[in-house]
């Protein structure tokens, strides 16, 4: 190439690069993406016999079942569940729509709303997997009610479900997610298949989860009623604007333990997919452990050295949720057992209400967990610390009431989650300046 030639080449590559600048300056900015958050889950269990349904009950079924969000959103995601199932399952049809009774299971027809799956409006979901849905357009409020209605023409070869939904869902034979109304539905308390739903929300947006037992699942709680722990927790945080992003996600389980598995497995071993796998998790509080301690002595006392063991176990569970969480950059809110003196199915002794109180001495001590909430103190007897207050007791002496429950989310400080940018800078500061 002649010398002359090359100033002629510089200045036509400038003059291209020119335009394209101002071409690109002149293109609008895309939108950002949007940032998903969970706004409902459910922790998931292979359902005990008397909480499943007969496998020919599934087979061309059409199954409703009703959540309540916690913060709202102009798109949603479906999350469905096979994490149990021991073959692919295959669901046929999924349709969310905005219920208009929790009780019979009807819905707002101009709201049916189908959900896709990789554009197919059907999905095959691995043994052991789970599955999320497309984002859908559809309008939903915070603390509003969803159905989502299933439709499956071969039955699970093995249920995934959460039993403990203290909602009613909905079952009849047919094709009909569509329906207005499930005419002569076989009515349940359980939901199968279904863990979460996520929606678009605002960029700061984020995800509390509420790790424990039935006391966290809501036994005690009214069906349909949306009064357990968490989910005044939700209504608190809404009502400020500096936390109406964040949504509640409670993954409580009945009979859950920090060490063994119960109805369901062991808080350890579910930790990563009920906490660690939810969308736009930054929170936890863990309220775990009351159903280690009670079936320690249940069926026969143990020797001292059996409870000093147990009660060093159990804080080593906490401390690995801690390290966990934060690998992960989640904060951890731990909150006191609850008494349970009196209870009719652990009969506690002096020694058992040691074990707890020694437990939630370790949770109190600063430097363990990120901020503490203090749940014992908040439900106890004043004249009977290993008991309930009885405006407080469910009447099993072991599960708040609605009463109960609300008390405990008013314990919670939401500046825990209002300042939590502040106290994340903090708390790496603190870190990096160890020795």
């Amino acid at each position: 190439m002649k010398c002359t030639q090359a100033p002629k080449i510089f200045f036509a590559a400038l003059l291209l690069s020119c335009a394209m600048f101002a071409t690109a300056q002149a293109r609008p900015a895309a939108p950002p993406p949007a940032s998903w958050v969970g706004s409902w889950a459910s922790s998931q269990q292979i359902p005990e016999p008397r909480n499943a349904l007969a496998p020919d009950e599934l087979r061309d079924a059409t199954l409703r079942q009703i959540v309540h969000l916690t913060v709202g959103g102009k798109e949603l995601r479906v999350r469905l569940s096979n994490a149990f199932g021991t073959e692919p399952l295959h669901i046929t049809a999924v349709h969310i729509a905005r219920p208009l009774s929790l009780s019979t299971g009807s819905i707002d027809v101009s709201t049916d709303t189908p959900v896709t799956f990789s554009g197919s409006p059907d999905v095959i979901i691995p043994a052991g997997a789970e599955y999320i849905s497309d984002p859908v357009a559809f309008s939903a409020a915070a603390s509003s009610d969803l159905a989502i209605t299933l439709y499956m023409e071969t039955p699970p070869a093995q249920q995934t479900s959460h039993p403990g939904s203290r909602e009613t869902s909905f079952l009849v034979h047919g094709n009909q997610v569509s329906a207005e109304d499930l005419l002569n539905a076989q009515q349940v308390e359980h939901w199968y298949q279904i863990s979460g739903v996520d929606v678009a929300a605002q960029p700061q947006a984020a995800a509390i989860v509420t790790l424990g037992d039935s006391i966290t699942d809501g036994h005690g709680a009214t069906t349909n009623g949306n009064d357990r722990w968490p989910d005044d927790l939700a209504r608190r945080l809404q009502a400020f604007p500096a936390t109406r992003m964040f949504g509640v996600l409670n993954v409580g389980t009945g009979g859950n333990r920090l060490l063994q598995d119960g109805l369901g497995p062991n808080a350890l071993a579910r930790f990563d997919r009920d906490v660690l796998a939810q969308t736009g998790v930054r929170y936890l509080i863990v309220l775990d452990g009351i159903n280690d301690l009670g079936t320690l002595t249940r069926d026969q006392e143990v020797p001292p050295a059996e409870h000093e063991a147990l009660v060093k176990r159990m804080i080593g569970a906490y401390e690995q949720i801690i390290m966990r969480a934060h690998a992960h950059g989640i904060l951890v809110m731990g909150a006191t057992i609850t008494p349970d003196g009196g209870s009719t199915y652990y009969h506690p002794t002096a020694i058992d209400n040691a074990d707890r109180e020694a437990v939630n001495a370790w949770i109190r001590t600063p430097g363990h967990f990120d901020a503490v909430v203090d749940f014992d103190k908040v439900v106890r007897d004043p004249d009977h610390p290993d008991q309930l207050l009885p405006g407080y007791d469910s009447g099993d002496h072991l599960h708040p009431s609605p009463a109960g429950y609300r008390a405990m989310a008013d314990a919670i400080p939401l500046s825990f989650f209002a300042h939590a940018d502040v106290f994340r800078k903090d708390k790496r500061r603190r870190m990096h300046s160890k020795p």
